[in-house]
C-alpha cells in the first residue's frame, strides 16, 4: 500500500475518527482537558506505527497534561481501536501536540488589529 493510495487515506480518516470517539467519550483520565481534539492522523503504509496530531484548547499547562495523559492511556486506546476496527495490524500510536488552530486564531487576530488600525486612520 502506497503512502498516499486512496486506502490508506480511508484507513487515516477511520483511525482518526474512531480515535477522537475514544478519547472524548471513553478516557476517563482527568488530566486530559475536554477541549482535545484529533486534527490529523497519519498511519504507516504497513499499519504498524501511527502519528495522531491533537490539538488543546487552554494554556500551555493543559497541552502538557493532556499529552501526558494520553501517553499514560495509549495501552488503552490502542485495544479500544482494535476492537472497532478491522485492520491486520493495530497500529502503535504517538501523539503529537499540534498548535495549526491556535497559531491560525492569532494571525486571524493580528490581522484585526491592522485592519482596525488602518479603519481608524482613515476616518
Amino acid at each position: 500500500m502506497r503512502k498516499n493510495s486512496i486506502k490508506n487515506t480511508r484507513v487515516n480518516g477511520e483511525v482518526q475518527k474512531v480515535l477522537s470517539e475514544i478519547i472524548r467519550g471513553e478516557i476517563k483520565d482527568p488530566r486530559i482537558s475536554p477541549m482535545t481534539s484529533v486534527v490529523q492522523v497519519s498511519v504507516a503504509p504497513d499499519l504498524k506505527t501511527c502519528k495522531a496530531f491533537i490539538s488543546v484548547l487552554g494554556e500551555e499547562e493543559a497541552r502538557k497534561d493532556t499529552l501526558a495523559g494520553l501517553r499514560s492511556a495509549v495501552g488503552y486506546i490502542r485495544r479500544q481501536l482494535a476492537r472497532e476496527l478491522n485492520l491486520r495490524n493495530t497500529p502503535k500510536i504517538t501523539f503529537i501536540l499540534d498548535q495549526s488552530i491556535e497559531y491560525g486564531v492569532s494571525m486571524s487576530k493580528l490581522i484585526d488589529d491592522v485592519v482596525g488600525k488602518d479603519e481608524e486612520k482613515a476616518t
